[in-house]
């Protein structure tokens, strides 16, 4: 028993020590000088200057078995507490590798369900900054509690506060699931894993050999997987993207986004879209370009940038307003969508409704893409997703045709019967189930087969067909087009949509626990 303050204020003081050093002076120096941050400088990049309250600094493990009952630090190998980000509350947690490897047991899951809890019941985003090697074995049934619960707890937060996640070195085993289960992943690039079965296991059961990095670096899950939804060159860039991120989301699922004044005139025209987007149907060009130019100040946060590249998602500004970008890519594969680029978008669509986000579709894809691969891997199923998805959310959205907008492409990129509120289209915009030449091989197969010059005839029956059906004009004549604008007036009728639509609220619907989304 202490006798004076002194002696008390001193054992408090190393103790907190102690846990500010995580594994040891040797191990954070390690972790430097390979170039990344450690957990608690981690925080300190993340967070405003001076705003962190450390929550659960001294708890500890209460292991004793293998050799355990030695090996206690202060802290057990994660850091919690809360902050603010440009003034802005949120929870946070950051594992230590330099701590038992940054494992997770039921002490170290303890103080992360915590945070994700008190996230959810004070409605401010978490969070977290992954540095694990899974489970911690030496705790047996123990460990599940810890990593089993932070699934259910980051389960229960989902479409209530945005939660943001970084692999910032190893996320292995269930501590990838926690980062599959949060809104977004941001990875570092070559400091960072993430699988389930490390290549130990991968040898072991397939007796095949693979590096950590080609089984879970940031490339692979940058372009393969579509588990990373951005990639960071270092840990500072890694804290750098969260900030910026975090700019376009609310603070919770029961109100919008901030507005932010740009000083880019809400009326400006955009004359540059017309040698941006070549008039002909067959040459390509980026989508990219595109929303850049009618964005505000150029700006576009792209999401899941390297994964289905035939399809863009991000958020941009427009009028100062946050809005989610759905558009085609006439750049890559010329725009066809397949299986991954429908779970892009629509896990992308349901992010923007549960945050309040309007959305914006720039359309520009002659279908989806045909053949035997597509269809045997379920490309019925993954397109289902999209219709699902636009139906299910009741957020303002708009919808601009700028070329090709064929088959199932109408219903999964926006048309008012799937929901959209207006939908405008360029004058150079075709739109029908079928294109012409097809169509009128069916519909005139007869008269073809009697002409003199069949292949003449079908040119000719090709535009008829052309100028009746797929121009804008005819779409506005059976109002499922609202209007056919120039295209320099882009960004002036989105915006002028945006904020005639700011006060939407869903429609009452028929009680139901859930929807059953398809596969």
């Amino acid at each position: 028993m202490a006798t004076n303050w002194k002696d008390e204020l001193d054992r408090l003081a190393g103790k907190e020590a102690q846990a500010r050093t995580g594994g040891g002076e040797e191990r954070l120096a390690s972790l430097r000088a390979a170039g990344r941050l450690t957990a608690r400088e981690r925080i300190d990049a993340l967070l405003d200057r001076g705003s962190f309250v450390e929550l659960n600094m001294l708890a500890e493990h209460q292991c004793r078995d293998f050799g355990m009952d030695e090996k206690k630090f202060p802290g057990d190998g994660v850091v919690t507490g809360y902050g603010t980000v440009a003034g802005r509350k949120v929870y946070v947690y950051s594992e230590d590798a330099t701590v038992l490897g940054g494992s997770t047991g039921r002490v170290h899951g303890t103080k992360i369900h915590t945070v994700l809890r008190r996230a959810r019941e004070h409605r401010v985003p978490v969070i977290g900054l992954h540095d694990s090697g899974g489970a911690r074995i030496q705790e047996g049934m123990d460990n599940v509690y810890g990593m089993t619960g932070m699934f259910s707890e980051i389960a229960l937060n989902s479409g209530i506060v945005p939660q943001i996640v970084a692999i910032m070195g190893t996320c292995a085993g269930g501590a990838a699931y926690s980062a599959a289960l949060a809104d977004f992943v941001v990875q570092v690039k070559g400091t960072s894993q993430l699988f389930v079965t490390g290549p130990v296991q991968v040898e072991e059961v397939l007796g095949e050999k693979v590096s950590l990095e080609a089984l879970g670096g940031a490339e692979v899950h940058r372009t393969l997987s579509g588990v990373t939804h951005v990639t960071a060159e270092n840990d500072a860039d890694c804290l750098d993207r969260i900030r910026r991120l975090l700019a376009y989301l609310p603070q919770h699922n029961l109100e919008a986004p901030a507005r932010r004044h740009s000083g880019d005139p809400i009326d400006r025209e955009v004359p540059e879209l017309l040698d941006l987007v070549p008039i002909e149907p067959e040459r390509n060009y980026d989508m990219r370009k595109v929303i850049l130019k009618i964005a505000d100040g150029g700006e576009f946060f792209e999401i899941q940038e390297g994964f289905a590249p035939n399809m863009v998602v991000g958020f941009a500004r427009l009028g100062d307003q946050v809005a989610g970008i759905v558009a085609n890519n006439p750049g890559v594969g010329d725009g066809y969508m397949d299986m991954d680029a429908s779970d892009k978008a629509a896990r992308f669509v349901r992010t923007c409704d549960v945050f309040n986000i309007p959305i914006v579709t720039l359309v520009d894809s002659p279908g989806f893409l045909p053949g035997t691969d597509q269809e045997h891997r379920g490309l019925i199923r993954h397109g289902a997703k999209m219709l699902h998805a636009w139906t299910e959310a009741t957020v303002p959205k708009i919808s601009c045709i700028l070329r090709k907008m064929y088959g199932g492409v109408i219903p999964a990129m926006g048309v008012h019967e799937i929901g959209f509120d207006q939908v405008f289209a360029w004058p150079s915009a075709e739109m029908q189930m079928v294109r012409a030449e097809p169509a009128v091989k069916i519909l005139c197969r007869r008269e073809l087969a009697s002409a003199e010059n069949p292949e003449a005839a079908l040119q000719e029956k090709v535009e008829e067909y052309r100028k009746l059906y797929l121009t804008p004009y005819h779409s506005a004549s059976l109002l499922v087009v609202d209007a056919v604008i120039h295209p320099r007036d882009t960004r002036a009728r989105i915006i002028s949509a945006l904020r005639m639509l700011e006060g939407k609220r869903p429609a009452e619907r028929v009680w139901r626990k859930h929807s059953n989304i398809p596969l």
